[in-house]
């Protein structure tokens, strides 16, 4: 069975994001195509960037990159769960990207964007080209929730019928990239 690690890449202290993630992460489960690995980016705690060696070394000197990269090279694929900020993602979201490089190659990831007007859509924008550098290939579906702050009542995210349709297809998406993709990352 995959493992598929959900990572909320927000870390502020009063943030909607670990609302919408527990949304996805229990969709996920009752899917039963997956293992399902809960990554919240403020519970990791990783600090700046902080190896001495480029990452595409694996030459890791620190305990939490070493722990990292463990866990992200179990990950069979992903799906993000990122908020947008000044028409870019979440920097904790990057700096747990930039940890790492051949962890992710050849795997598959979803995105899960929110925010105001745009759902986050201007960040998945910013975030594309450094998935595609890291090697991940993303999903044509994504899942992009507008005044996400309307759908949370009481810390619950209520998703709308859309949103509601389209996260199944994301994982869809990501099963039958991670089917195409698995020879791949065995071959290497």
């Amino acid at each position: 069975m995959p493992h598929l690690m959900i990572v909320t890449g927000s870390v502020r202290s009063e943030r909607v994001g670990g609302a919408v993630a527990d949304w996805v992460v229990g969709v996920a489960r009752v899917d039963e195509r997956f293992t399902v690995d809960a990554v919240d980016l403020r519970e990791l705690a990783l600090p700046f960037m902080d190896e001495p060696a480029h990452p595409r070394k694996r030459a890791y000197t620190k305990q939490h990159t070493i722990a990292w990269s463990e866990r992200v090279d179990r990950a069979d694929a992903f799906v993000f769960v990122t908020p947008e900020y000044n028409y870019s993602f979440a920097p904790a979201l990057k700096n747990a990207l930039d940890y790492l490089m051949h962890e992710w190659a050849r795997k598959p990831v979803g995105i899960v964007s929110y925010g105001g007007l745009s759902g986050g859509t201007r960040g998945v924008v910013a975030l594309r080209p450094v998935l595609q550098a890291l090697g991940l290939v993303s999903t044509g579906a994504n899942v992009e929730i507008p005044y996400v702050a309307r759908q949370i009542a009481d810390g619950v995210f209520s998703p709308n019928d859309r949103q509601s349709a389209v996260l199944p297809m994301l994982l869809d998406e990501v099963s039958a990239l991670d089917g195409a993709l698995a020879p791949l990352r065995s071959a290497d």
